[in-house]
């Protein structure tokens, strides 16, 4: 029955558990809980427990595993399914209902009661069965929810998507519950004859299809031209962390959905998105985690997303097998420990495997190569700071093509952290050229102030001297020191020495040799969160960011994609080189 005072069923055995202790929660796991408690507490909120129920009932009545025996839901398919289907709120609405003699009619307020979460995300461990999880929410919807029309299924692959599929297939096959019987029986071949001797669900060509309610499921490709412009009730996005980093399926279909329901009463669409930890950066996916955080904070109020974030809360929790279940709720019923303590063991003997292993089986952001900075450095911090007046040591690397042209300000602040200020440049040729979710990118860069746009084809240095001087002006920066790349600086450095002294500037030669002791001192920076930098194209560079080792153990900055500018990172040490060189200047 509703109600705006219940705990809900599920979600309050789990959250027992929590407090005594039982079950160990990482920090996103628990912020979702306060939120959870916050929906308990809203007397605007209720919850359903017969709608959990009845969804529980019909997955454990009627549905298989892939190898044909019965379906039994874990207890965090219940925990997550309880989010979709327990909730509700209720909208008042001014609805014509035209007279029963036919004349004229009037209009009538209505009480319409919708489901409160349209979106759901999920990144759990590797092995959590997640796809089983989306399978049964399009079989629910596929075969018991008489509104619904078209259901997707996509994911990076088509053997992915298939993994949602499948079970649906094996329990048509096996019809073992009364629904699926009655479903099932008859033949597909039969469309002339009797319809009770027709089929009424089956697997087709285009998909799995009720032919009673007129419901089709679906696989598409994860690509944005295949999912553009589909008006779906229902979508299930698998992988969503490990796709095109330059695409956001989930915001695609949203966009259909939307479109589709707008106009309806219940205006019930759902997404549900599911996925390991990726090893792209910079991509949708790390857009979309920090606005799941910033909904976890409390910094964004929407009630309507569910989110379900299982990862370890630092690598030092990889050795402590009782803390696994943090990134791995399923430990133990759908993964072994064994499992597990094998994955460590091969982490730590093949380095090759090691980014892989942490982020899908520990839910710790890592890369299919090795990153120099961890997701965690690449972090903006929240609080924006301003740095007038003040003594910096100035970087920059300086490019004329399609590269950032860069300038770092690096301040020193004492209790050995440095302020970063960052100040980019590109043509608007430049800009036009570069694809639609990279622009999207770009534009917030704008935003912000850290990229500059120039006119033209190819960047004309002295414009850029002109702009980059008038800012330390307006801030009334006092660069100290000046480190440079001397790939196409002399013009620019000729300038600043003519206007302001010879005295601080510093060649800094790109290589192994000389960069690898700066770039350590630097990761050892960022380990401590002493960078303080509060741009998002700070913290795409930094993210973008690898390294090469040379046979004797040096590294060198690279990047491993031609898009992933690492620009105001090289700036980044330059400045720090200048400032090592000069500190007495700054004392």
């Amino acid at each position: 029955m509703l109600s705006n005072t219940a705990t809900p069923k599920y979600y309050g055995a789990f959250r027992e558990k929590v407090l005594r202790g039982e079950i160990p929660v990482c920090k996103e796991v628990s912020m979702e809980m306060n939120r959870i408690d916050q929906l308990i507490d809203n007397p605007g909120i209720w919850y359903d427990d017969e709608a959990i129920d009845g969804f529980i009932a019909y997955c454990e009545e009627e549905l298989t595993l892939t190898n044909g025996e019965p379906l039994y839901l874990l207890d965090t398919f219940k925990l997550w399914a309880e989010q979709v289907f327990g909730w509700y709120y209720f909208v008042e609405r001014s609805i014509y209902v035209p007279s029963k003699d036919g004349h004229g009619g009037r209009y009538v307020n209505k009480r319409i009661k919708k489901r409160l979460v349209n979106k759901q995300y999920l990144i759990v461990a590797r092995g959590a069965a997640k796809s089983m999880y989306a399978s049964v929410i399009q079989n629910y919807y596929l075969n018991v929810d008489t509104t619904t029309t078209y259901q997707v299924c996509t994911a990076p692959t088509m053997k992915q998507a298939d993994e949602v599929m499948s079970p649906i297939r094996t329990a048509i096959a096996r019809a073992r519950g009364p629904l699926y019987r009655f479903l099932t029986e008859g033949s597909l071949q039969n469309t002339t004859g009797n319809k009770a001797n027709r089929v009424k669900l089956a697997s087709t060509k285009k998909g799995i299809q009720n032919f009673l309610t007129n419901s089709m499921l679906e696989v598409r490709p994860m690509r944005i031209d295949a999912l553009q412009g589909l008006r779906v009730k229902i979508a299930t996005v698998d992988e969503w962390l490990s796709g095109d980093i330059r695409e956001n399926p989930i915001e695609c279909l949203e966009q259909g959905a939307t479109k589709e329901q707008g106009s309806a009463e219940n205006n019930d669409w759902l997404i549900v998105a599911i996925s390991s930890e990726g090893t792209v950066r910079n991509g949708s996916g790390d857009t979309i985690k920090m606005e799941l955080m910033d909904i976890l904070k409390g910094d964004y109020y929407n009630p309507h997303v569910s989110i379900w974030w299982y990862k370890l809360d630092g690598l030092e929790e990889v050795n402590d097998p009782e803390m696994w279940v943090k990134a791995q709720p399923n430990l133990g019923k759908t993964v072994t420990y064994e499992t597990y303590q094998l994955a460590v063991e091969k982490a730590e003997k093949v380095p090759s495997e090691r980014n892989d292993i942490l982020a899908k089986r520990f839910g710790i952001p890592m890369e299919g190569y090795t990153y120099f900075f961890t997701y965690e450095e690449t972090l903006c911090q929240d609080r924006k700071r301003d740095y007038w007046r003040m003594s910096c040591s100035m970087g920059a690397d300086m490019s004329q093509g399609d590269d950032f042209c860069s300038f770092v300000f690096m301040f020193p602040l004492g209790r050995g952290e440095f302020g970063i200020k960052t100040r980019n440049y590109i043509t608007e040729y430049t800009l036009a050229k570069l694809p639609g979710a990279m622009r999207n990118k770009y534009d917030e860069f704008i935003r912000e102030g850290s990229l500059i746009v120039m006119p033209g084809t190819m960047l004309d240095m002295m414009q850029v001297y002109e702009d980059l001087d008038n800012h330390i002006i307006e801030r009334e920066y006092d660069v100290r020191s000046v480190g440079y790349d001397p790939y196409n600086a002399r013009e620019f450095i000729e300038r600043w020495e003519q206007e302001n002294g010879p005295f601080g500037i510093e060649k800094v030669i790109q290589g192994a040799k000389t960069e690898s002791v700066p770039l350590g001192e630097l990761k050892k920076l960022a380990e401590q969160r002493a960078l303080l930098f509060d741009e998002q194209l700070m913290s795409f560079a930094m993210g973008n960011a690898i390294t090469l080792e040379d046979s004797n153990g040096n590294r060198k900055l690279m990047k491993k994609r031609y898009e992933a500018k690492i620009d105001p990172v090289a700036a980044l040490l330059d400045a720090f080189v200048a400032w090592k060189l000069n500190k007495e200047a700054f004392e």
